[in-house]
């Protein structure tokens, strides 16, 4: 049976956890977020307790535009957005819709292990796309494609974290964006672009989304959970209207109308009051502090055989150990010596088996950070002597 907790059932006395990719609660806006709920809560057609619009909120669809407005090259327009659960429910919805059990699915490799299970419970088939420390590689998809097409398999989605991947942290750059997006083209495949982590970078704001070099090929996700925060469940993905429209009108949404409705009005009155900025700068400060501390702990307590790109933004370190050692093997002697990872067997969609580790920088104190590192040394010092 599943124990009943609230929260931070995660974290195991004892135990540094560098395996959460998860916001620090301290950083919530919990006073601004309340203000937001009392705006929402006492407007007088009483919105936010109804049910809600299909698509969503209205009003949060409206400042969600005028937002990507003010940050990016090209804004959505209304009818072009969808209002999710979170970037696992849209994601979700969208397999439910437009795939059927054993239909090819291409996937970054690595990538995001949750989307994995995502795809696995609806029967896919996962084929995994070759990368390098920048990310997927433009080459091996177009070879992939080739392949499937002289099989007679059209592959229904190609996923991919293009900024700030998790788990590698890596950016794919603009040139290789003008490259997928071509094949995109080419191929008619349908990308789902995962950009959650586009506005929390902390070095320079990377390349345009994908979805501006092919916007017919491309459904781009993305999510409040790691802006705001993920208890809310409100993500959206940005789509040609008809696939909007389809998202809309399926039977989950018409049985009670949006997803997450009472809290899409709360994150349309946060925004409407001017708060997201001010807040979304507020955690880059903070976790580009945590980034460059955490990485300087790994640079003097690791061994010198171990590898990693100091990522330019979103949560994650992948550090790669010493030829010949297994990350997965090596997790029991790391918990017992109190700190835990994610081994990098679980962002494989064939589970290979990796000498990769992912180290999430984002939930915990900076001591904490400096604390795991250096027993997290210790570990690999002694596994290498």
């Amino acid at each position: 049976m599943i124990p009943l907790r609230d929260t931070q059932h995660y974290l195991r006395p004892g135990i540094i956890e560098l395996t959460w990719g998860h916001p620090d609660l301290a950083l919530f806006p919990t006073a601004e977020l309340a203000h937001a709920a009392t705006l929402a809560l006492t407007r007088t057609d009483r919105a936010a307790l109804c049910y809600g619009a299909d698509q969503g909120p209205g009003s949060l669809i409206a400042q969600l535009c005028a937002w990507l407005a003010r940050h990016e090259a090209h804004a959505p327009q209304p009818d072009q957005v969808f209002i999710a659960g979170g970037l696992s429910q849209g994601l979700d919805l969208l397999c439910t819709l437009y795939t059927s059990a054993g239909d090819p699915i291409l996937v970054d490799a690595p990538t995001y292990h949750l989307a994995l299970r995502v795809f696995r419970d609806h029967r896919l088939d996962l084929t995994p796309v070759a990368g390098d420390e920048e990310g997927l590689l433009p080459d091996a998809l177009a070879d992939l494609l080739s392949g499937l097409r002289r099989q007679g398999r059209v592959p229904r989605f190609l996923y991919l974290v293009p900024n700030f991947c998790n788990p590698t942290g890596a950016t794919l750059s603009l040139s290789r964006r003008q490259a997928v997006a071509a094949l995109a083209q080419e191929f008619d495949l349908m990308i789902l672009e995962d950009d959650v982590y586009r506005h929390l970078w902390y070095d320079a704001p990377p390349p345009p989304p994908l979805s501006d070099l092919a916007p017919a090929h491309v459904i781009r996700l993305g999510s409040f959970s790691k802006l705001l925060a993920p208890g809310l469940r409100v993500g959206w993905l940005i789509a040609a209207p008809e696939i909007v429209e389809r998202c809309a009108r399926c039977g989950l949404m018409d049985s009670g109308g949006g997803i997450s409705h009472f809290a899409g009005h709360v994150v349309a009155a946060f925004m409407e009051l001017g708060l997201l900025d001010a807040h979304v700068e507020k955690l880059r400060a903070a976790y580009r502090s945590r980034r460059d501390l955490f990485c300087a702990a790994l640079a003097r307590e690791l061994p010198p055989d171990c590898r990693w790109q100091t990522p330019a933004g979103g949560f994650f370190v992948w550090v790669r150990l010493p030829h010949g050692m297994d990350s997965a093997a090596l997790l029991p002697d790391a918990e017992a010596a109190g700190v835990s990872y994610v081994p990098g067997t679980r962002f494989y969609a064939d589970r290979q088996s990796s000498s990769h580790m992912r180290l999430a920088f984002t939930l915990l104190p900076p001591e904490e950070l400096v604390e795991g590192a250096r027993r997290l040394g210790a570990v690999l010092k002694t596994a290498t002597a």
